[in-house]
């Protein structure tokens, strides 16, 4: 344990009681102007804070990250203040009953939660400036309050660019020319929200307007560039929203709803209020919707609206309150989307990843402000799906809707929820809290029995199993005769997956000439190697409508059959891929090391393969491309500089990776002297990085 010196005591002590006696004060309203200036990586803004005094109090504070404070006024009165680079506080008796205005000028120059992307490159389509203030990081760029429990009605004024768009929370109620070509957006509030869900987006986009059944305005935002997507990217958005309003049972508690897709984004998406951010990798065409689409995440983030927006966790311990219910809810919708065999396949899904993990004695419990995501989300969504079962469907809603409405713009507990249920339910759940609240363990056979008796495939497949059970060898004579019976397509692909290595040629014949997609791609997944006699059957899977099975078929095919490796890069040649661009990565790649394939235009696919490791792409295209160069031995200079670029990145899976890379790279002693033959291109940054990589 580190030892704590007594000075380092009495500072904390400090802060603690500074954290006890917020409380104290009560913070109502924000009136917020920001100018970020990108080249700069800084923001300017000034905020003016309205609060009341609950309580006589010594001294106030906020939360304030690096940041330089020009101007600290008190009822327009020029008031002393402490800055510490974390907290600004103003030590003056307050007396309950008073309130005041706080307004501040600052700075900063955040190091995280406000990203600024595609300004240094010449393509200005490209600038972005965009936040993710996830959990308590909003302090980075505005003074404001990491503690979730400080909720305050904001309203916003950005300035930005004349030919650039701003998104933010709220509804805009102007957009005025103000200076050197430059437009003031302003957006308004009505009602209370924890300041992490505080976000703006800045870019070139675009949007499509529609609305709700119940009339709330829905912006659907996109970049020019993908135009053609937005309709299969934002597909069944209206559905989703509506079926959420009618299954949840209380209204949408915004004024609006906007989402916007923004480049190398840290997550999925985020539900900041009545304004969601998510990754533009998700800006999919027809084709891709079939292998990675946005429903899901569309269905999750909107339900966030209600559960953590509305109503939000009082601390980490209840962070199932957030996590669990918004992934549940987005399940619900995509069976109101996809079906219920979908619905009923999916949680088997989760049920296999969540009884893994806890099999490995990593189980958690829901309660644990420690547990990762996939307990916060998958197995927080069973509970509610346990839970639901367990007090009925009638009762389950009065729960949640007595809930919403009792703690609307407040902070809450799990007890707070679970009291509501057993009111409901007039049922008492200290057994149900114990094992899926309080329990590490996750209990498979409870789900696999709930299952069974909700879905007929499901309980098709487990006596499929049992039967066939260890000889995989009879697998194909025992389904054989009841596979065309079997209606089920989310059947049939497990099944492939499971046993398509012991499929005869017939029998996958058979799978390749007469199953969908799905279940054609689960031959693509799972033979580790192609029978002469299914190859031609096989080659059909390079015009699926997939391009995860093209990808597989690619490589499988090009592998197995050498001889034949010209004629399937001339019939994927065209093909790009998801928004990664996977076929076509894949593609240049094979068409380098193949020896005889367009031998004069290898250099233009070496540097075409190259390019996509330029800043100006996705970090997942770059990491492809990275990967693949690795594999060929093919870095030159340039993207060796973004390789080492790309050990900085702000998305830290990206970055762990390309670290990864670059360390294996450096184990070569030629290629230790071509990185310091670049060092002196590179910038202080990458220096630093390089001499701690290099040992120095």
């Amino acid at each position: 344990m580190m030892k704590l010196y007594p000075i380092v005591l009495f500072f904390l002590f400090g802060h603690i009681l500074c954290s006890q006696i917020q409380d104290k004060v009560d913070f109502t309203n924000a009136e917020v102007y920001i100018e970020p200036f990108p080249k700069e990586n800084q923001i300017k803004g000034t905020v003016r804070y309205g609060f009341q005094v609950l309580n006589d109090v010594d001294s106030i504070f906020l939360d304030a990250v690096n940041m330089d404070f020009s101007s600290v006024l008190l009822d327009l009165k020029k008031v002393k203040f402490a800055n510490d680079g974390k907290v600004i506080s103003i030590d003056k008796k307050f007396k309950k009953g008073d309130t005041h205005f706080l307004d501040l000028t600052y700075t900063a120059k955040p190091k995280q939660t406000v990203y600024f992307l595609g300004w240094d490159d010449d393509d200005p389509s490209n600038n972005q400036i965009w936040t993710q203030g996830q959990g308590k990081y909003t302090s980075h760029w505005l003074p404001s309050f990491d503690d979730m429990n400080e909720k305050v009605e904001f309203d916003l004024k950005i300035t930005a660019e004349r030919h650039l768009a701003v998104i933010s929370n709220g509804r805009l109620i102007s957009r005025d020319e103000i200076k050197d070509d430059k437009f003031e957006w302003r957006f308004d509030m009505r009602k209370p929200m924890s300041s992490y869900l505080l976000s703006f987006a800045v870019g070139s986009f675009q949007k499509k307007e529609i609305s709700s059944l119940s009339g709330i305005p829905i912006e659907l935002y996109y970049e020019p560039k993908d135009s053609l997507k937005v309709e299969p990217t934002y597909r069944y958005t209206k559905k989703i929203f509506d079926f959420l309003e009618k299954e949840i049972g209380v209204p949408y508690p915004w004024q609006n709803y906007k989402q916007v897709p923004v480049q190398d984004f840290l997550y999925a998406g985020m539900e900041n209020t009545g304004a969601t951010t998510f990754s533009n990798t998700y800006m999919i065409d027809s084709i891709a919707f079939a292998d990675k689409n946005y429903v899901n995440v569309n269905a999750h983030e909107l339900a966030h609206q209600w559960f953590g927006n509305l109503v939000t966790e009082q601390s980490g311990k209840h962070h199932w309150l957030h996590e669990g219910f918004a992934t549940y809810y987005a399940y619900l919708a995509e069976r109101e989307v996809f079906g219920e065999d979908y619905f009923y396949w999916r949680l088997l899904e989760t049920a296999k990843s969540l009884v893994n993990f806890s099999g490995d004695g990593n189980g958690e419990a829901l309660t644990s402000s420690s547990a990762g995501s996939l307990t916060f989300y998958e197995k927080g969504a069973w509970a509610l799906v346990m839970l639901r079962e367990r007090v009925g469907d009638v009762n389950f809603r009065e729960g949640v809707q007595n809930y919403l409405a009792k703690y609307a713009y407040q902070n809450v507990t799990i007890s707070d929820f679970m009291w509501e249920m057993e009111k409901a339910s007039g049922m008492e759940l200290s057994d149900f809290d114990t094992t899926w609240l309080q329990e590490s363990e996750f209990p498979f056979e409870t789900v696999k029995e709930f299952l069974i008796g909700k879905n007929a495939s499901i309980k098709t497949y487990f006596e499929f199993k049992d039967r066939i059970g260890e000889n995989l060898t009879s697998a194909e004579a025992i389904l054989k005769n009841d596979w065309n019976k079997l209606e089920s397509d989310y059947l049939k692909k497990q099944l492939v997956l499971d046993y398509g290595n012991a499929f005869s040629v017939d029998f996958l014949s058979q799978i390749l000439k007469n199953e969908s997609i799905k279940v054609r791609q689960a031959v693509a997944f799972s033979l580790q190697q192609i029978p002469l006699e299914i190859q031609s059957d096989y080659e059909k899977l390079l015009v699926d409508k997939s391009y995860t099975t093209v990808e597989s078929a690619l490589y499988r095919l090009w592998t197995d059959f050498p001889s034949n490796q010209n004629k399937y890069l001339n019939k994927t040649s065209g093909v790009i891929g998801m928004p990664n661009k996977n076929v076509r990565l894949l593609w240049l790649t094979l068409a380098l090391v193949s020896p005889d394939y367009n031998i004069g235009l290898k250099p233009t696919y070496f540097e075409e393969l190259s390019s996509y490791t330029g800043l100006e792409h996705h970090f997942e295209v770059r990491l492809l491309a990275f990967q693949y160069l690795k594999s060929i031995g093919g870095f030159n200079d340039s993207t060796l500089k973004s390789l080492i670029e790309a050990c900085s990145h702000h998305v830290w899976h990206f970055k762990k990776s390309s670290r990864k890379i670059l360390k294996e790279f450096l184990k070569g002693e030629e290629n230790v002297a071509r990185i310091k033959d670049i060092y002196p291109s590179l910038n202080q940054q990458e220096k630093q990085y390089l001499d701690k990589a290099l040992g120095k």
